[in-house]
């Protein structure tokens, strides 16, 4: 799920860590928010570039494919740099991209689109738990039992220079075929907060503070190939697990549209179920900040989940909220799509914020399901990630304009050509220039909700939405 590098400006990000990945623009995009400021073109595209980004979908659909995976590459470092990747320095990043002032709260853990929305209306920091390390390595998309040698024998010095964390990696070979054949995909997950952010949480909470530890219980199967090192077969989104080792229908079809020769994939069987390694929560991490937060005299609070889409409802009803309070419209939602998200429009525009995870069935049916259990909205409009395959499991345009067309009066897309979806690269950069012409509604941006209203409310309607809000120590 990642786009090209090519247009992007300066790299901006440590040694090691993309430009382009969930974690990174989640961190931009909340930042950026509490910065005052816009977030254009995913926050790396060079504005001088905007304009060529904006007439990519010109290009031959081959073209465009071949930018994905080349840009891809271009990110990965070399296994031989694997010895010299600090996580530690991608940490300190993080912080360095907050205004460094008072906080009455900071949540850490989880990646998860909604909780950009959700330190947007906290008026608050999110430090996210899980980075990727992209490899550059030569794989065909369905040799899944060589990317898991391949794996065993490069993360050895990966691990020694990295105690603290567990090291996810990862293989789709449905929806990040196009990326699989030239990158290996090491994700990691923190097991301690590591000097950056104890540092970062010491300087800017506020005397009595809260870490709101945001975990997200989604698993999946797993191969354990060493101590700190599992392998993953599939991701989130079109298909279930169980399809990547087993095999169904979906997967037959989408490998003979490939050409694959085979009809099931030959993955190693799993040894268990373990957080997912881009949305889930390692819980060793808790375990640290509640040692953090009990000799420092901070409270913590546990926001708990099983899926990462099922935050999105609670929060953006907790924006319905805040607008009838100051008198707004309740009436108009915006659906935005994994990494295409912009806090300061989307409260500019008086829109409630819905995050779907990715453009798959799966992802229409959370945002049925949400619109069936919640007040009818008079607008629906929606981004739409394209990532340069009709992976199995796709939702297609038609599929997501029925469920935009619940709205009572308009619905429709931001930034997207619904004709080359999706190969749509021009996405990444409409999405932000043509949303101010697709919702023209304009209201000042809102002071942030105080935090102990927030806890008052977040512990009266929790189970409402099957989320856990645990106080789990007490500074």
């Amino acid at each position: 799920m990642r786009i090209s590098s090519l247009l992007a400006g300066e790299r901006s990000t440590p040694p090691a860590m993309p430009n382009f990945d969930s974690t990174t623009v989640f961190v931009r995009a909340a930042s950026r928010y509490l910065h005052g400021e816009q977030f254009p073109a995913l926050g790396m595209i060079h504005p001088r570039l905007v304009p060529l980004g904006a007439r990519l979908n010109h290009l031959p659909r081959g073209v465009r494919t071949s930018i994905y995976a080349q840009g891809g590459a271009n990110e990965g470092i070399s296994p031989d740099e694997l010895a010299d990747v600090d996580v530690e320095r991608f940490r300190e990043w993080v912080v360095d991209q907050y205004p460094e002032r008072g906080y009455p709260a900071v949540i850490v853990g989880s990646s998860n689109g909604a909780a950009v929305y959700l330190s947007a209306l906290l008026g608050v920091p999110w430090l996210p738990q899980t980075f990727l390390v992209p490899i550059r390595r030569d794989v065909g998309p369905d040799d899944i039992r060589e990317d898991a040698r391949w794996g065993i024998d490069h993360a050895g010095p990966f691990l020694e220079a990295n105690p603290d964390i567990s090291l996810h990696q990862m293989h789709d070979p449905n929806q990040d075929r196009v990326m699989v054949r030239k990158l290996a995909y090491f994700r990691t997950k923190s097991r301690t907060l590591g000097e950056a952010y104890e540092s970062f949480l010491e300087t800017v909470l506020e005397p009595g503070g809260t870490i709101v530890s945001l975990e997200c219980e989604y698993e999946w199967p797993a191969i354990d190939l060493g101590e700190r090192h599992s392998f993953q077969v599939g991701g989130l989104g079109g298909l279930e697990p169980e399809a990547y080792y087993d095999g169904n229908e979906a997967v037959a079809d989408f490998l003979e549209r490939q050409n694959a020769g085979i009809r099931e994939w030959d993955s190693p069987e799993p040894d268990g179920r373990i957080p997912e390694a881009e949305w889930g929560f390692e819980p060793a991490l808790r375990a640290d900040i509640d040692r953090f937060a009990d000799e420092r005299g901070y409270d913590v609070r546990r926001l708990g989940f099983d899926d990462p889409r099922d935050l999105s409802p609670f929060v953006a009803d907790r924006y319905r909220e805040r607008y009838a309070e100051r008198g707004r419209s309740v009436d108009r939602l915006f659906v935005q799509s994994f990494a295409l998200v912009e806090p300061w429009w989307t409260i500019r525009t008086g829109s409630v914020p819905y995050w779907a995870a990715f453009n798959t069935e799966s992802d229409v049916e959370f945002l049925e399901r949400y619109l069936d259990e919640t007040e009818p909205y008079d607008e629906i409009r929606a981004t739409l990630f394209s990532h340069g395959i009709e992976s199995a499991g796709l939702a297609s345009i038609d599929r997501w304009r029925d469920a935009l067309s619940r709205a009572r009066d308009g619905h429709g897309f931001v930034g997207v050509d619904a004709r080359e979806f999706p190969y749509d690269v021009e996405t990444h950069v409409r999405y932000h220039r043509d949303l101010p012409d697709e919702i023209d509604a304009r209201h000042s941006h809102f002071p942030p909700l105080p935090f102990d209203r927030f806890d008052a409310i977040a512990k009266a309607v929790a189970d409402e939405y099957g989320l856990e809000w645990d106080e789990t120590s007490t500074g």
